[in-house]
């Protein structure tokens, strides 16, 4: 039972699929994936699955709708060809951040998508760096729930950026667990940008909560990000306050709308992110530094087959 390991990847990012592979020491599973005229996805498996432990590796980012639905459409095709165990690997999982009705009459997205992934026919899954962590309750299967944290906490101690220098900014009072988190491992002060939205994709920052910023290297955490109007907004408080330098640094860049413009206006030295998510060419700042999930999502992906710990990997 589960002997045989097969990683399939859609289309949405072959690249970090293949270093996952690679890590892994196999080669990708076959597939072939392909869109009808009036767009809808076609996909057949070319090799044999029966019997297989499958991971299915697919990010469901922009386009979200295509890259969940191809996801599902996987889900079946393995499902149907007898594989053992089926878990999906997405590194980001889209529709994350209508986890909860804040308003009347509005959906419950993150439980739709859910409820999409589960009833298709997926038997586990692994993720990381959720909007909200307990979207994990919104599947009726088990979750493996990995954090870039410690991957990007690496790269900002081989700055050698000096301590008693070192200001961990919370772009909001929601990213304060996550700005702790990071402040434990690479020590520093801490300090809170107060962030009023005043819409969907509107949002104005002014004030300063904590410790002062005047002189200070300023390094911002969040999970994504994906207009940049929260996080180049908090870079511009921070600029004003009196920040020597600033990074901004989050698990997923999705950078849609005028990300990309924002960030290359923002007063910041650098933009790091992980490749949870490809970057297009176009999106691809002077500034930015990417690091690479593949060795944590490799190594989760090898232990959940040898049913092992993964626990030590996020905790």
């Amino acid at each position: 039972m589960h002997d045989i390991l097969t990683l399939i990847s859609g289309r949405a990012h072959p690249e970090l699929a293949r270093e996952v592979a690679d890590y892994l020491g196999i080669t990708l599973g076959k597939i072939d994936l392909w869109d009808f005229p009036d767009g809808e996805i076609g996909c057949k498996l070319e090799q044999n699955i029966r019997g297989r432990d499958v991971f299915l590796f697919q990010p469901t980012g922009p386009p979200v709708n295509d890259n969940l639905m191809e996801l599902l459409i996987m889900i079946d095709a393995c499902k149907r060809a007898s594989a053992e165990r089926i878990t999906t690997v997405i590194p980001y999982f889209g529709y994350a951040r209508q986890d909860r009705k804040d308003a009347g009459r509005v959906p419950i997205t993150a439980k739709l998508a859910a409820n999409m992934i589960v009833t298709a026919g997926a038997d586990r899954v692994l993720t990381m760096d959720l909007h909200a962590a307990q979207i994990q309750g919104f599947f009726d299967l088990p979750v493996d729930h990995l954090y870039a944290a410690p991957i990007l906490d690496q790269y900002f101690r081989s700055l050698n950026l000096p301590p008693d220098k070192l200001a961990i900014v919370s772009p909001d009072e929601g990213s304060i667990k996550r700005a702790l988190h990071h402040q434990r491992h690479l020590g520093g002060s801490l300090t809170i940008v107060d962030k009023r939205r005043s819409s969907a994709t509107r949002t104005q920052q002014a004030n300063l909560i904590g410790e002062p910023l005047q002189g200070k290297i300023a390094v911002l955490f969040d999970d994504m990000i994906s207009t940049a109007g929260s996080i180049c907004g908090a870079a511009d408080v921070a600029h004003k306050h009196g920040a020597e330098e600033i990074y901004i640094s989050a698990a997923h860049a999705v950078f849609c709308g005028s990300a990309v413009s924002r960030l290359c206006e923002a007063p910041v030295k650098e933009v790091v992110v992980t490749n949870s998510l490809p970057i297009a060419k176009a999106q691809d700042l002077p500034n930015l530094h990417t690091v690479t999930v593949a060795p944590l999502l490799g190594e989760a992906i090898k232990r959940i087959h040898r049913a092992e710990s993964v626990s030590y990997l996020f905790d």
